[in-house]
């Protein structure tokens, strides 16, 4: 009776091994496929820090040209208060100027 109990112990866990095989061969190509998957993710995740770093070297890029713009939009306002400062001295001057010369005159007619 052990022989028997034996033999069909022994028969069982053939058929769960063939079982466990035939599963096996069915879970290897997914497995390979996650392992080919996981690969293709660390280089997105790499290739998604380059972008990352290239894109914040390229903010840095737009900030100084933003502060470089901002500077040749001021100048032509800058230049235009010149002008305006320039232009009111010139007629304080010539109007000084004018008064200084009929100041002296009248008082080389006086004289």
């Amino acid at each position: 009776m052990q022989e028997m109990e034996i033999l069909e112990r022994l028969t069982k866990v053939e058929e769960r091994s063939k079982s466990n095989t035939h599963r096996l061969d069915k879970l290897e190509p997914i497995i390979n496929e996650i392992h080919t998957m996981s690969n293709t993710m660390v280089q997105l995740v790499e290739e998604v820090k380059h972008t990352n770093e290239t894109v914040s070297s390229l903010d840095e890029k737009v900030e100084r040209m933003d502060s470089r713009v901002d500077v040749m939009e001021r100048a032509p306002a800058e230049d235009m208060r010149a002008y305006r400062r320039t232009a009111a001295a010139s007629v304080v001057s010539a109007i000084a100027g004018a008064f200084a010369a009929g100041a002296l005159a009248l008082l080389a007619n006086y004289i």
